[in-house]
């Protein structure tokens, strides 16, 4: 007897492999998975505006990618011995506005360079309430602990937080018809919006990405994320201690049925090399000045470079590198 519901999930026609160009939006989901892909070694930039929420902001974040439209002084606010803007995260502020600026631009003019070419769009929907700065109107990322009345709070519709994604998807499919999104729905539970507003506001969320992929059925996907964790893992045990946000036995059940949904046997070989190496990268020793260690650091740059060469389409140069000075170091001293 199964003491558990199962999401059924079939395998996707949308593949992701190694020499796939993959972009992440959005909240925790999207961090976690984003950065599981990069521990793996595939090309995948991670919210380039730092954890976003609403439908809206991340809509507004990848229009500005995608347009170009950098981002100046005149932009942002000041509280707290900070300058802030309110379309990132707390961790693009700075206390100077030539920081906060720079700060901002060394994430966005990579990503404003990749974003025509990415092959994958991985959105999640966090919540569906917005906080608008009453001064512009602007619906903001972030508050950055602005005092309540600064903001008005409000739901947004599904129509709202659908068809501003519809035209979006459109220009991309101009510049490259083969784009594919998968949309998801965190299951981290706003519990502060009150637990039925919690539930309304992600019933939101589910209809506005079923409108979205009803427009664009061969280029968008949905993930179930939020049905894993509510329904295959109903159990406090797998969330953290503040019993909202997974535990990290949850996230890596719903990586691995990421994993089981878009990634292939060849690629799921590929990640258990790569482990074996990654392993031996994040080693730290108790003595690295020793020739023993030494001699590790060596064997590790040998597997790297075999790795490399198996599978070309693998960049490995930034670890390659990163090896080659410590070996380099321990040989002068």
């Amino acid at each position: 007897m199964d003491f558990r519901t199962h999401v059924f999930i079939p395998p996707s026609d949308l593949q992701i492999d190694h020499s796939s160009r993959v972009m992440l939006f959005g909240s925790c989901f999207s961090e976690n998975i984003g950065n599981l892909l990069l521990e793996n070694e595939f090309d995948a930039d991670v919210n380039p505006f730092g954890i976003l929420y609403n439908p809206m902001s991340i809509i507004a974040a990848i229009r500005r990618l995608w347009l170009s439209e950098r981002f100046d002084e005149g932009e942002l606010t000041f509280r707290n011995g900070l300058y802030h803007s309110f379309l990132h995260h707390g961790a693009f502020s700075g206390p100077t506005s030539e920081i906060s600026i720079r700060n901002i631009l060394d994430r966005f003019v990579p990503a404003a360079d990749s974003i025509r070419k990415t092959d994958v769009l991985l959105i999640t929907f966090g919540t569906s309430y917005v906080y608008r700065f009453r001064e512009s109107g602007q619906i903001v990322g972030n508050c950055h602990k602005f005092p309540s009345e600064t903001f008005t709070r409000t739901r947004l519709s599904v129509e709202e937080s659908s068809s501003a994604w519809i035209p979006l998807i459109a220009e991309f499919r101009e510049t490259n018809p083969d784009v594919r999104f998968i949309f998801t729905v965190s299951p981290i539970r706003h519990w502060k919006d009150g637990a039925h507003e919690n539930q309304l506001s992600k019933a939101v969320l589910h209809l506005a990405i079923e409108q979205i992929s009803e427009a664009y059925p061969g280029n968008v996907r949905y993930f179930p994320a939020y049905e894993i964790l509510m329904d295959e893992l109903r159990d406090y045990r797998f969330y953290a201690e503040d019993m909202l946000h997974p535990s990290s036995v949850a996230t890596q059940y719903i990586w691995d049925r990421f994993r089981e949904t878009f990634f292939s046997h060849e690629t799921e070989k590929i990640i258990a090399e790569w482990q074996t190496v990654y392993r031996a990268l994040s080693h730290r020793p108790l003595n690295p000045e020793t020739k023993e260690h030494t001699a590790f650091l060596t064997q590790t740059l040998g597997k790297l470079r075999e790795f490399s060469q198996k599978y070309p389409q693998v960049d490995c140069e930034k670890e390659i590198q990163h090896i080659n000075r410590l070996v380099s170091n321990d040989q002068s001293t």
